[in-house]
């Protein structure tokens, strides 16, 4: 670990979080760095994923010949882990230093330090998956494709929200809510996928009684989705791999039969965030960030279009200080998924001092801070503003790779008053830290119902209806 990236201290500290590291800040004192030292050179990345489509991203690092040359890895890795993750990928592209490309190779191989990331984008555009290292001319050009979703409610539509912790389901008629409900399930712990299988089909049962037909229907889920199949997702974490093969990869296929072939779409809950954020401001370029199970990004363009990219802003990092806390799963240190989320709120609730039962259900944990907070405590407050000060930095450094006016925070974390708090301090770390962002970008909050069912209602939207 380098200790220039490790001494860069922000203007706020989140008070339960005294040694986090912006990747904001780092990035910035390094490329500032880079840029004094007259002895930066070009580094160029390309991502290709599905359809032929490739993202590029340049940069500048310090020339193999450079005695700060050590410094590009932590730089690089950290660089190509963001992009992977935002963008997806099977094929990676690097030109520049050669250092730089073998250490990335090295990184990515089976038994090195991001084999988890290798291994998880293979499974997802099932290719092997490959390190090219080039010269920084022969890096391929960008060829990106966008989606226009359809945004109206036109019709007798079903939206579907499968939250990590709660299913919410909502009836839409002609753009009203006739009909809404939000269950508590507990999928990430469920070994059998029928039980994934029967209450998504409940719910969606459940809303058809209250309309008088089924037009079309609208589902929003964490985890990756070609052409309706599941690819990976969370929500079937227990799911051995066999059954994951056999009964997940179609799970919506075989739901949309049992409700009678009706027109389907089912959509990362990221993105259908954004698109709630962008029928709500009625504007373009927002980024959507889901605080609940997970955290879930997506993000719609200049154009009101879906990108295509990955957008699992969980496993990105925002947080350089290597004892932050490690993700389970990935098994990397500093990513999304412990800053904004309830595993957010759980870590901060530790470090307050606050008393929680390792055995009860994250949710409920979630609902005992939040009670506290209506309260007033102290220490429950001091959760929301850490995780405040995370969000103001996080949003400054999505900001490097997203063209971004608008950003709407969802989720059970942002609930009560936890949320205002949320908002309100990440909007003074924008201020004080990034002034220029603070008056680009603008921070939105929903209400209280569209918090909890707004990706419900906008997943309504997603398909056509069938009239």
């Amino acid at each position: 670990m380098n200790s220039f990236i490790m001494h860069t201290t922000p203007k706020l500290i989140p008070p339960l979080d005294k040694e986090f590291c912006p990747a904001a800040l780092a990035n910035r004192a390094f490329l500032a760095l880079v840029n004094d030292s007259n002895e930066g050179v070009p580094l160029k990345i390309a991502l290709e994923r599905g359809g032929g489509q490739i993202s590029t991203y340049e940069t500048q690092v310090f020339g193999d010949n450079s005695k700060l040359s050590n410094m590009n890895r932590y730089y690089v890795e950290r660089l190509v882990k963001t992009l992977l993750w935002i963008k997806g990928g099977w094929k990676i592209t690097i030109g520049g230093p050669a250092n730089v490309g073998e250490y990335i190779k090295t990184a990515y191989a089976m038994g090195g330090i991001r084999e988890f990331d290798a291994k998880f984008m293979s499974k997802v555009y099932e290719k092997p998956f490959i390190i090219e290292i080039t010269s920084v001319e022969n890096v391929p050009v960008c060829a990106e494709k966008t989606t226009l979703i359809n945004r109206n409610l036109n019709g007798c539509r079903i939206g579907f929200d499968a939250g990590g912790s709660d299913r919410k389901v909502s009836a839409v008629i002609d753009g009203e809510v006739v009909y809404s409900e939000e269950v508590v399930w507990h999928p990430k712990t469920q070994c059998n996928p029928d039980y994934h299988f029967n209450e998504i089909l409940t719910a969606l049962r459940t809303a058809a009684s209250h309309m008088p037909r089924i037009d079309s229907i609208g589902v929003s889920a964490a985890g990756i989705y070609l052409d309706n199949r599941v690819m990976i997702a969370s929500l079937f974490l227990k799911v051995p791999e066999e059954l994951f093969e056999i009964k997940v990869k179609n799970l919506f296929l075989n739901i949309q039969k049992q409700m009678g072939d009706i027109p389907l779409e089912i959509v990362n809950d990221g993105d259908v965030t954004a698109l709630a954020g962008a029928i709500e401001i009625n504007d373009t370029n927002v980024l959507g960030i889901a605080m609940g199970t997970s955290e879930a990004g997506g993000y719609i363009d200049n154009y009101g279009n879906i990108t295509g990219w990955l957008n699992e802003l969980a496993f990105v990092p925002v947080d350089f200080n290597p004892t932050a806390a490690i993700d389970e799963w990935s098994g990397d240190f500093g990513c999304g998924v412990k800053y904004f989320s309830q595993d957010a709120v759980i870590k901060l609730a530790l470090a307050a001092g606050i008393p929680l039962d390792d055995k009860t259900p994250p949710g409920e944990n979630l609902k005992i801070i939040q009670e506290l907070l209506e309260k007033g405590d102290v220490n429950a407050r001091l959760i929301f503003e850490s995780i405040g000060c995370y969000l103001g930095y996080g949003i400054a450094h999505y900001a490097d790779f997203y063209d971004i006016k608008h950003v709407l925070i969802l989720g059970r974390v942002t609930s009560g008053e936890g949320g205002n708090i949320i908002l309100e301090t990440a909007k003074m770390v924008l201020v004080q830290e990034f002034p220029k962002l603070a008056s680009q970008i603008k921070l939105h909050l929903p209400d209280e119902s569209n918090r909890r069912i707004g990706q419900s209602i906008a997943a309504a939207s997603l398909c056509s209806p069938n009239v």
